[in-house]
């Protein structure tokens, strides 16, 4: 995470950046319509529509700043309405650019799809980050690991082998797995959630998640002692230093009874995954639905055809806007229905984590400390 400027400075940086609300996108550039005037009622509207969901936005950052740097108590969900704030942003600027594909400037840092993000509107993202960071800081009592990127990948390998992978799958399995802890956490340990009260940790569990993750790890540790000793007598060691600690906010068993809750049962199709999705970034995306939309992606899996399988259950849709997909834009939200690779390509927010993450796995494999 970057560095944390002071908060004063950060917004008034800000403010100075939208003091130019017609020319906030790119500076110096204004399109066509803009310059000779010619702006439809519409595209008139959806301007100042964007130009108000920018300024709400900084407003939003801005209050929750100064609550943090006055040691102010936070509102329950303190997350919440900067993420609202956010997704209004990006719709607002999708709804812009839909009318005015003029507008639709260069890439972005954040990898985010130029249709949806303006380039100048970056520092605004950057202090979204800093202050989730801030906000779902770890309690004292969390246990972190020193190798928190390995052990995920040890973790993953080993139950996918216990599940009868073969090395080269088991190793797709570890890569996935390290996928899903920087969808969930931007790879940080044991953290809380600035927008839910329920899951926590390392991957993201509820407690009866986390509880059912435990009781299937046990059934499945003497396969793995069988052909992994090291990894129970790490496992060993992690469990008597958690004590009665919530195991959400141990690294090891948080990560370990996560994937034990809702992807252990899921490993033995990685061979067909990859085949089905060459892609590991793909691949890393059909596991994170099983996160977010479990029953739907399972049942794709089962209809042997993935991609073209269609999801058009109105609360399922819902699940997936909730997560950030078909969120931004009138047009994205006006969908009813989903084929998986649709549901797939829509999911390019998590394409800058599960990046990080193909980088740390490297990482891993080469040996280095991670």
């Amino acid at each position: 995470m970057a560095t944390r400027i002071p908060g004063h400075a950060a917004m008034t940086a800000l403010a100075l950046l939208l003091a130019l609300p017609v020319a906030i996108g790119h500076p110096g550039f204004t399109s066509p319509a803009l310059a000779q005037g010619t702006l439809t009622k519409q595209q008139s509207d959806a301007l100042a529509a964007y130009n108000e969901a920018v300024k709400n936005f900084e407003a939003i950052l801005g209050q929750r700043r100064a609550q943090i740097d006055a040691r102010q108590p936070l509102p329950n969900l303190p997350g919440q309405a900067l993420y609202l704030a956010r997704n209004r942003m990006l719709s607002a600027y999708k709804d812009l650019t839909d009318l005015l594909p003029s507008r639709i400037g260069g890439p972005n840092k954040y990898d985010i799809p130029p249709a949806y993000f303006n380039a100048a509107t970056e520092p605004l993202l950057d202090e979204y980050t800093k202050l989730f960071g801030l906000m779902q800081a770890p309690p004292a009592s969390a246990q972190k690991s020193d190798t928190p990127f390995k052990d995920v990948v040890d973790l993953g390998t080993a139950i996918a082998r216990a599940k009868g992978l073969d090395a080269a799958s088991a190793e797709a399995a570890g890569r996935i797995s390290l996928g899903l802890f920087f969808a969930e956490t931007n790879g940080n340990q044991t953290i809380g959630n600035a927008r839910s009260n329920k899951y926590k940790g390392s991957l993201q569990t509820g407690i009866s998640e986390d509880l059912n993750g435990r009781r299937k790890w046990a059934a499945i540790r003497p396969s793995i002692a069988a052909f992994d000793p090291a990894l129970i007598q790490r496992d060993d060691k992690e469990e008597a230093r958690a004590g009665n600690l919530d195991r959400r906010y141990n690294h090891w068993t948080s990560v370990r009874d996560a994937l034990m809750n809702a992807h252990a049962e899921v490993f033995p199709q990685v061979p067909a995954i990859v085949k089905t999705l060459p892609d590991p970034i793909d691949q890393m995306k059909l596991f994170e639905l099983i996160q977010i939309i479990p029953a739907p992606t399972k049942s794709a899996l089962r209809s042997g055809n993935l991609l073209n399988y269609r999801v058009s259950d109105p609360r399922i849709m819902g699940f997936l806007r909730n997560n950030s997909v078909f969120t931004f834009g009138q047009a994205d939200r006006a969908r009813t229905s989903a084929t998986f690779r649709e549901i797939l390509d829509a999911m390019w927010l998590f394409n800058a984590k599960f990046e990080q993450a193909l980088a740390r796995f490297g990482e891993v494999k080469a040996g280095k400390k991670s």
